[in-house]
């Protein structure tokens, strides 16, 4: 079934009986040619550009919960390809592009709004950073704006300008950056890969790996033995406890990342807003509450929550550049487990085990490589080599000294 206004009106004179579910629920079968498990962003995206783009479409998508359960519905929803690295900025800007005609290619509304995203800078040292970081965004092909005080007190008057201990000197604008509805992508990738062919399989939790002789031949699952001939893992902060039943130790710690939703307000911000003295983040849902985020908190876990003194950090952040959100009253918050690696970048590559495959280290950057990660996975699937923009991403790295240190923390997963 195409979605089309025409099809919205026609539906209504029927009194919405011609609706169809937006992908089927089927049974396990006890071979297919590709498995992934993880049915969140990446795994979703991976199964349509394999099924689309790639032609394979014996696929089966194994969630151990519901579709869209994990981090792909625990997130901030922001977009941008402000990156600087060469290994990691053609990949974003790859992804910004794939967003940027998603929906069309979906034909599901995911509510894209490109309404930018403003990086504030607070000292003359970190504008010489961020002009930096603009001239390589543009030797990539992205967009980058450089806006100075005088500018941002005309276009945002309600920041701090004059806020003693982090004066607003000015920002970079990637004006291409914006939201996009997070669950919307899960139920659009979803549909999509659900009509070429491929068995998304929910309540299907994978217990462990059949490996004989250096192979993995299939796993098995709370729904019993699935057999394939490859493998690909994708299941974002539990990738550790996952791979550890193929034998594998991953350079990834796991963290959780609280993100928080203010009370509806009236339309005051046009964009997403990042502190640069600080980790806070800023944009205005559509529902009007103010979506916002900052730093992991300070311990390893597998719990999708977070501590109080992470939401006091995060409050006085918003405060140091918005003071007028003080009397804001915070509606709810909620945890995501972030896979963090040791340099702050991400892994899409195969592992020592043929026929296993590896997605995930993501840090922060999850969502807004949700397109490009779905179908860099899925070249590599297909041809069994690296995509030309994600050749950099390899489980090695560290090993070759080849580190993609975007932030330059070093090994400290808790500091990306």
């Amino acid at each position: 079934m195409r979605y089309s206004g025409f099809r919205v009106f026609l539906e209504g004179l029927r009194g919405n009986r011609g609706w169809v579910p937006a992908w089927r629920e089927p049974d396990p079968k006890s071979d297919y040619d590709v498995i992934i498990i993880g049915a969140g962003g990446h795994g979703l995206a991976t199964a349509y550009y394999l099924s689309r783009v790639y032609g394979v479409n014996n696929v089966a998508v194994l969630e151990k919960g519901w579709l869209g359960s994990g981090n792909i519905g625990r997130n901030t929803t922001i977009i941008r390809s402000n990156y600087m690295l060469p290994g990691n900025e053609p990949f974003y800007e790859f992804s910004l592009k794939l967003w940027e005609g998603l929906e069309q290619d979906l034909n599901y509304n995911a509510m894209i709004s490109q309404r930018s995203i403003l990086n504030l800078f607070h000292s003359d040292t970190q504008r010489d950073a961020f002009v930096r970081r603009a001239n390589a965004m543009m030797l990539a092909g992205a967009d980058a704006e450089l806006a100075d005080e005088t500018q941002l007190r005309r276009e945002l008057p309600f920041l701090d300008f004059d806020n003693a201990r982090f004066p607003i000197k000015g920002g970079l604008y990637q004006r291409r950056g914006g939201t996009v509805r997070h669950d919307a992508v899960a139920w659009g990738y979803a549909r999509g890969a659900d009509s070429n062919g491929v068995d998304i399989i929910q309540n299907c939790e994978v217990t462990g790996f059949h490996i004989k002789n250096g192979v993995c031949k299939g796993v098995q699952t709370t729904r019993g033995a699935i057999s394939a001939k490859k493998i690909a893992v994708c299941v974002a902060g539990s990738s550790g406890r996952v791979m550890a039943n193929a034998g594998l130790r991953l350079p990834i710690e796991s963290h959780v990342l609280q993100a928080f939703v203010s009370e509806g307000l009236k339309p005051i911000l046009r964009g997403v807003i990042t502190f640069g003295a600080g980790h806070f983040y800023v944009s205005q849902s559509d529902k009007g509450g103010l979506v916002f985020g900052g730093d992991l908190d300070g311990y390893n876990s597998y719990a999708q929550r977070g501590n109080l003194p992470v939401i006091e950090d995060v409050a006085e952040g918003g405060m140091a550049i918005m003071p007028m959100i003080g009397r804001a009253r915070l509606l709810r918050s909620w945890g995501g487990i972030m896979d963090m690696s040791m340099d702050g970048s991400p892994f899409i590559d195969k592992t020592d085990i043929k026929g296993l495959y590896f997605n995930g280290g993501w840090c922060y950057g999850g969502f807004k490589a949700t397109p490009a990660s779905g179908y860099c996975y899925a070249h590599l699937l297909a041809k069994d080599e690296p995509h030309p923009v994600a050749t950099e991403m390899r489980l090695d790295r560290f090993k070759r000294g080849h580190l993609i240190d975007e932030k330059g923390q070093g090994n400290q997963p808790n500091l990306h």
